[in-house]
């Protein structure tokens, strides 16, 4: 839900309307923490779900109790998101980043401490998960209320137009999250149709060590899709269609390149690259047999997570959303259960599936994105800005 604040925040900005940054950051958290309620029980819940939906007693006791600990991270999230977006909308990266490093190092010692020293086990390493994500979050809003790029300029104080607009804002955060939400919760499907499999612990193995490089991967994607975001929505909102069409196929390609290097690279050590994570030479060999296809996947997630980020700075969240239940959940979850279970192809035909389902979003996006009337964007932006700025700005803090 919290793209809504990265559409509105970057092309406020680059309108001009600084003062209207904040007040989207404000309102954005109120609208998370909300929402963050109802996902606490999910988590408090989640060992009989999992029972549910059939996974092992063994699998469902040991998740849910890492889950339990990550309570606190979901209100961290919460936090988080708005004001990552509040400082990308400004350019403003190299704080978050420094303060994300720093912590990590951190993390990384108490982790060891809390697995290694203390023995708290699972619960231990999920909590200290979320100790680590609300550090990050105090050291990015100290950043935001104490330095001179953001004090006084788009962070003016506590108001209470954090509380008005809600609803309307809420609609935006909605086509957002479920935008989002239906791209997370893809891979986390198709690894749960692997634990249905004859032989799942092999299976489970292989697609956890292809989806954690993926991971690693689109991690650079990300990069890339918080720079399109960022650029397009600023563009749009300063009134240049012709720089934002220019900055998408910039973005686009240069993702895509860096991808195809990655993908070259994890071929070439297709046949070693498991062992990082196991010993184990069955686990070794099916991940060698799906590296081909994870190489596939790397080279379209270069591609649609950019395109997801055009999406969100030019406000397309809602459209975006319908393409992802077409695609993930009519083709890509029911083709990958077919491979699977009707032509006995086990974890390949998941992953394939799950490469028929974004192979199709992905050029839905690409002909969308391409054929767009820059011009009208920009009318958009304006209104969009129009309805949403608001003249009395009462800070309760400053």
């Amino acid at each position: 839900m919290g793209s809504a604040v990265e559409t509105l925040c970057g092309q406020a900005y680059g309108a001009h309307q600084f003062e209207m940054l904040g007040v989207y950051l404000q309102r954005s958290t109120v609208l998370l923490m909300a929402t963050s309620i109802p996902l606490m029980f999910v988590y408090i819940f989640s060992n009989p779900l999992l029972l549910l939906i059939g996974q092992s007693k063994e699998i469902a006791t040991a998740a849910s109790l890492f889950i339990f600990g990550l309570i606190p991270q979901i209100f961290a999230y919460a936090a988080n998101f708005p004001i990552q977006k509040f400082l990308q909308a400004q350019s403003i990266v190299n704080p978050s980043a420094y303060i994300a490093a720093a912590v990590l190092l951190v993390h990384i010692l108490l982790t060891w401490l809390a697995l290694f020293v203390w023995g708290w086990g699972l619960l231990g390493a999920s909590l200290v998960l979320s100790f680590s994500w609300w550090v990050v979050v105090v050291g990015q809003f100290v950043y935001i209320v104490t330095s001179d790029r953001t004090n006084k300029k788009t962070w003016t104080g506590f108001s209470m137009l954090a509380f008005s607009g809600l609803w309307d804002f809420f609609k935006l955060s909605v086509a957002s999250a479920v935008m989002l939400c239906l791209e997370a919760w893809y891979y986390q499907v198709l690894v749960l149709i692997a634990g249905l499999l004859e032989n799942p612990e092999i299976a489970l193995d292989s697609l956890a060590i292809c989806t954690t490089l993926l991971g690693w991967v689109i991690m650079i994607s990300f990069g890339f899709n918080a720079a399109a975001s960022v650029r397009v929505s600023n563009e749009l909102g300063a009134g240049h269609p012709k720089s934002a069409a220019f900055s998408v196929i910039i973005v686009t390609m240069s993702s895509f390149i860096i991808s195809l290097i990655c993908a070259i690279i994890l071929l070439s050590v297709r046949h070693v690259v498991s062992y990082v994570f196991t010993e184990g030479e069955t686990v070794a060999n099916a991940v060698s047999d799906l590296t081909p296809l994870l190489a596939l996947s790397v080279i379209l997630n270069g591609i649609q997570p950019v395109l997801s980020g055009v999406a969100v700075g030019c406000g397309w969240q809602a459209f975006v959303a319908y393409v992802n239940v077409g695609c993930y959940y009519v083709i890509g979850v029911p083709l990958g259960a077919l491979l699977a279970f009707k032509f006995d192809l086990g974890a390949m035909g998941i992953w394939l599936g799950m490469i028929g389902g974004t192979t199709l979003q992905t050029l839905i996006l690409l002909w969308v994105t391409f054929r767009t009337d820059w011009n009208k964007e920009v009318e958009k932006a304006k209104d969009r800005l129009t309805q949403w700025d608001h003249k009395k700005k009462e800070p309760l803090i400053n």
